[in-house]
């Protein structure tokens, strides 16, 4: 497979590198909130405001460092690479199969982390984090209009109804994924909503 993924596709790197500045910003945030937490325990992050909406109850929990160091410091290195991407298709960068295979692999992962993190917050932790909520709604855009890219572009197998759905209708799965997680979380607080 020699095909590269088009050249003109400059609004799919802008999205990168909004989102991937989003993502980068919320995860700088959260890593400087952390070191604080370290520092004093007692520490109250700025975004801690009331018991729903509570960073200081998700930075604590054990969800917050999964592979033995604060989640958001992966936070700081994923996004970095995904405005790297962005502006690079933004400067006119062509990039074969292969690395597009590759970037679709770590965006997966983060899907993959970042709705186990939704889960974990929901349903364990019982608090919301405002920049990682950032950080969730960064990663869903940029896997699911990554996804549709790679499948557009020939690089995944996909018939051909599914090419011309990515085509004309990409951006209906991320709006909807979006709508799932906030439905999710205006009904888990239902009562603290509406009280």
């Amino acid at each position: 497979m020699t095909s590269r993924a088009p050249a003109g596709d400059r609004g799919f790197g802008l999205l990168l590198v909004i989102t991937g500045a989003a993502g980068l910003l919320a995860s700088w945030v959260i890593t400087l909130d952390e070191f604080k937490l370290l520092e004093n325990p007692a520490f109250v992050p700025g975004c801690s405001l009331n018991p729903v909406v509570s960073c200081g109850s998700v930075m604590k929990s054990d969800q917050a460092s999964v592979f033995g160091f604060p989640n958001p410091m992966l936070g700081l290195v994923a996004y970095a690479v995904v405005i790297c991407v962005g502006m690079s298709l933004l400067a006119g960068a062509r990039f074969p199969g292969w690395y597009w295979l590759l970037f679709e692999a770590g965006c997966l992962f983060g899907i993959g982390f970042v709705s186990w993190l939704q889960f974990e917050s929901l349903y364990r932790i019982d608090a919301l984090c405002l920049w990682c909520c950032l950080a969730w709604i960064a990663t869903i855009l940029i896997f699911w209009y990554a996804t549709a890219l790679i499948v557009r572009a020939g690089f995944l197998p996909a018939p051909g109804r599914l090419k011309r759905f990515f085509g004309e209708f990409g951006w209906v799965l991320p709006q909807l994924h979006l709508g799932v997680i906030g439905m999710l979380v205006l009904t888990r607080w239902w009562d603290f909503w509406t009280s």
